[in-house]
């Protein structure tokens, strides 16, 4: 069959491209940007359009005699980007490339959304009925798309929503890759007393997802939080991550509240300058939010069922960061 991946040169996009063509395939990407996966991707068969998901134009032409859409592309937590291209990519983006897939009469469209529109996990584990509490603008949006989604929905489009945790695996150039690098060093500061609770993904659970909610009939206009089997405190983390890289860690504590201030102080001076500030307040508050999920529904629903445990996931992500010289 033929599937579109939006967002499908970045770090999770490419993945799910993969998985596909590995499949036998055809895969069509629409993305705004070469990404880092943009050679490899072509090379391997893949057909790239450069434009972005809120050009409507540019949407048609990409779910024309599309089958499935896997819709991955977000603007996600970019420096010194304006909070209207959050709303344009993640909420009119949204509607758009759900809007064209009903028109083309596409099988099925996968939106992937974020845990992040719960916000903090006041009781964990959350479930997709938790409250929806975002904490940023980002996570705002992805809401909104949500929401916007949904209204196509209604309309007749058959689709699926997907919240992830915190997806990582090899190719990802940020989030634990920071935490690689700062384990490494042999010393890792924890903001608090580190008992809060991370949830990560790794990233081809996240693709055994993608594929299950484009295939099952039973999951339609419904809502599926994804994850690896267990949630950890950072604590729990921090060693496991030291075991990866095969090193030994010292973990430091800080007190969330100076630190806090000391971030909002930070931004407050670099932001207007168009400097990256060296302290986030969302930085200091990861180590204090509650990242804790119950994945029953997914494995009932979807039949999901996280084939890659956390130690197999960190070691190849280790593997994968030194052989491309990012540790």
């Amino acid at each position: 069959m033929r599937v579109l991946v939006t967002g499908g040169t970045g770090f999770t996009g490419s993945h799910a491209v993969r998985r596909y063509l590995s499949r036998g395939h055809q895969v069509r990407v629409l993305d705004n940007k070469k990404g880092a996966f943009y050679d490899e991707l072509v090379s391997a068969g893949a057909e790239i359009q450069l434009g972005s998901v809120a050009d409507r134009v540019a949407v048609r032409r990409a779910v024309e005699g599309v089958e499935i859409v896997q819709h991955i592309a977000a603007a996600f937590r970019e420096i010194n980007v304006a909070d209207s291209v959050y709303k344009t990519v993640n909420v009119d983006g949204t509607r758009i490339v759900a809007e064209e897939a009903l028109a083309a009469r596409v099988r099925r469209v996968v939106y992937c959304s974020t845990e992040g529109v719960h916000g903090h996990v006041v009781h964990p584990p959350g479930t997709e009925d938790s409250p929806i509490a975002p904490e940023d603008y980002y996570q705002q949006t992805k809401w909104e798309g949500e929401q916007a989604f949904h209204e196509v929905l209604a309309k007749g489009l058959d689709g699926v929503v997907l919240r992830p945790t915190g997806i990582y695996g090899p190719g990802d150039p940020a989030r634990f890759l920071m935490l690689f690098r700062m384990v490494k060093r042999g010393r890792f500061f924890i903001v608090g007393n580190g008992t809060a609770c991370y949830h990560p993904v790794y990233i081809d659970n996240l693709c055994d997802a993608f594929e299950l909610a484009a295939d099952k009939p039973e999951a339609k206009g419904d809502t599926f939080l994804i994850a690896d089997a267990r949630y950890l405190t950072w604590n729990e983390l921090v060693p496991m991550v030291a075991r990866a890289l095969g090193v030994d860690v010292k973990i430091h504590y800080l007190p969330l509240r100076p630190v806090w201030l000391v971030a909002a102080a930070c931004e407050a001076v670099c932001w207007p300058l168009g400097i990256t500030p060296p302290l986030f307040r969302r930085r200091a508050e990861m180590f204090s939010h509650m990242r804790a999920f119950d994945i029953g529904k997914a494995r009932r629903v979807l039949g999901y069922d996280p084939k890659i445990s956390l130690e197999d996931g960190l070691s190849r992500t280790a593997a994968w960061y030194r052989q491309h010289g990012y540790l």
